[in-house]
Order: structure tokens, then sequence, then C-alpha cells
């Protein structure tokens, strides 16, 4: 038994978010059927990736009447429908959440789009840095006197979208328990870029928040909270804010005795003290730092490689990686003390008569 066991989800294909999102409910348990497009969902989604783990697979023509015929069998017994389709594309072909509700009153049919169901913006292209410009996301991101930058599309896609996605089903299915009725879900990735944005709005209105991009505490403005090359081309992580760990990181660096550096907090000086840290951290190796550290309560951290991740030691003491298939990638979060997620498991074909068996 998994967290989401006896959930029954029933996906159509689409880009990242919506993946990420039903990824995150199959990881947890849920039966999650992806309903392919003929020739799949194009080079952007590499077939057999991680963000189709763990799915049965069936291929359905949805602009045919046999295609939709077979998708509204299978909302007829799923408990969740997720469609990432623009506004009125999903009503027009003939299963939209009125036309769902009618066979299965307690469906959760969720939508995951980029501006929303309503809104000038509702039926507009976008992509992740998009969501993100709009939602006053993307602005705060980059180095002074620079333009802003995304960090690749993690936010806007998946933490704004895919994520929300899901946090929003299952609340849907939380309260389908207390009313037994089904609800459309509405997942819009701007809206979840703006919510990221809520611990900076309350840094902006209590004047935490003053300058610009790349000049307050948390965007690298602050030498103490920023990445630093290292000697051997590498990069180390420091975030030591609180006075205790930024003790450590002077003690780490050997500057601790060193009377004439400046104060933590003294903006003014920042420039000469992150001239100094860069010239300390750019005489050793990123992994020479890394041990150094390893004893100090500093936050400071090897800046890894994607690839070199899975071998740090504390996430292979946590099996932070998984092997699915014949490839690593991410395993599945959070954790449960009762009813722990178990390994992924690579997609694979199945046909509705199948499912609606198994469905029975």
């Amino acid at each position: 038994m998994t967290a989401l066991t006896g959930i029954r989800v029933v996906e159509l294909a689409g880009l990242a978010p919506g993946p990420f999102g039903c990824m995150v409910l199959a990881d947890l348990g849920a039966d999650v059927v992806l309903v392919d497009r003929p020739g799949g969902a194009g080079p952007l989604v590499p077939p057999d990736g991680p963000l189709q783990r763990g799915r049965r697979t069936v291929t359905l023509d949805l602009k045919s009447e046999a295609g939709v015929a077979d998708l509204l069998r299978l909302a007829e017994r799923a408990d969740v429908l997720v469609e990432g389709y623009r506004p009125g594309v999903a009503e027009r072909l003939g299963f939209g959440p009125r036309r769902c509700a009618e066979l299965n009153p307690g469906l959760i049919y969720a939508r995951i789009t980029g501006w929303g169901q309503d809104g000038p913006l509702a039926a507009a292209a976008g992509h992740d840095i998009d969501y993100l410009a709009v939602a006053g996301a993307l602005d705060p991101l980059g180095r002074p006197g620079q333009r802003p930058h995304a960090p690749i599309n993690l936010l806007a896609d998946f933490a704004g979208g895919g994520m929300l996605l899901a946090v929003g089903v299952l609340a849907a299915l939380v309260e389908r328990g207390r009313s037994g009725r089904g609800q459309v879900v509405d997942a819009a990735m701007v809206d979840g870029s703006a919510l990221l944005t809520a611990f900076l709005h309350g840094m902006i209105g209590a004047g935490r928040w003053t300058g610009a991009r790349g000049e307050n505490l948390l965007d690298g403005g602050a030498p103490f909270y920023d990445t630093y090359r290292t000697a051997d081309g590498g990069h180390v992580a420091v975030g030591a804010l609180e006075p205790q760990f930024y003790a450590a990181l002077l003690t780490g660096l050997g500057l601790d005795g060193d009377p004439d550096l400046p104060a933590q907090y003294d903006h003014r000086s920042w420039p000469r003290l992150r001239q100094v840290f860069a010239e300390r951290f750019g005489s050793r190796t990123r992994d020479e730092w890394a041990e150094i550290f390893a004893g100090l309560d500093a936050c400071v951290s090897p800046v890894l490689a994607p690839a070199e991740a899975p071998e740090h030691p504390h996430n292979r003491a946590r099996s932070a990686f998984v092997e699915v298939g014949g490839q690593l990638q991410p395993a599945p979060a959070p954790r449960f003390g009762r009813t722990p997620a178990s390994v992924p498991r690579p997609s694979r074909a199945a046909t509705v008569p199948e499912i609606l068996r198994s469905w029975s």
C-alpha cells in the first residue's frame, strides 16, 4: 500500500508541467494511465524518460469519435482526469469537464495551462519564461546591471505548474471525501509562479528588499550568500546568513582572525568582502573546499553537476536517485513512514479494454 493506492488517473499527453504533476501522483502510488496521441508528444518529451515513469500508456486519436468514446469510458471510471489544452479545446473535442461530470460526478477534472482558464491571455501561447515574466518572478533573477536570467524551466513549468497541479488534485480528492463530488482544478503556471514569490513580496512589504536586481540579501547581492569559482574551475555555494554560520565560514576560509575584515552586514563594504572571499575560494579546488567545510556548520557546499549529484555521499545514503529502466533519475519524494513509495517502473503499453478490466 502506498499513499495513493486505489486512485485512478487519466492523463492526456502534454509537455513538461502536466507529465511532471502526474509523475508525482504516480510516484505516490496512483494508477496513472497516459493517453498518448498518434505519433507521440514530440521531440520535447523524451520517450520513456522520468516524466513518463510509472504509467500504462494507450494511444488514442482524440480527434476521432472512436478515440473520444474510449477516453470517456476511461473517465467514467477514473478519479482524476488531467489535460493541458488551451481553454475550450477539450470542450470542442467532446470531453470537457461538463461532459465528463455527466458520466462521473465524482471526477476531479484538472486543467494545467500557462495563463489559466480565463483572463485576456487565456488563449495566448506562452512558455515558462513568459509566465515568470508576467508573474513578477523573472525580474529579480540575475546579476546587477544585467538582464534577467531564467533558471532553465524549473520555476514555472515544474514548481509553479506541475507541482501546483499535484497539490490541487490532492486537495480536491480530500474535499471529495467530504462532499462526494468532483470539481475542476484550474492550475495556471502564471498563478503558481506568482505564488512562489510570496516570501519576496513579504520582504518588499517589510522594506527588506529595496535594491536592484542582484543587490539584495538572497539574490547574490550579499557576499555570504552567493557562489564562488574555485581553482579547478568548479564552484562552491555559500549560504552563511546567520552569525554562527558566518563565523564558521570565516574559520574555514582562515579569515576569523583578520581585524581588517568588514562587518557581515555592512552593505557598503560588500564589494570588498566579496573580493576577499573570491580570492580565497580561488586558491583551492572545489573538492578541497568541500573537505575543509565538511566538519563546519558554515552552509558551504560544492556545486555539483546533475551527473555528479547521485554520487554525493548524502544522496547515496538517502537513495535520492534510483535506476528506472536502466536510467538513473530522482527518487520519489516526499517520504512516508507508513506508506512508502515504491521504486518507479518504466511506462508500458496497454489497451483500453485491459485498463477497464483492471478498473472494474
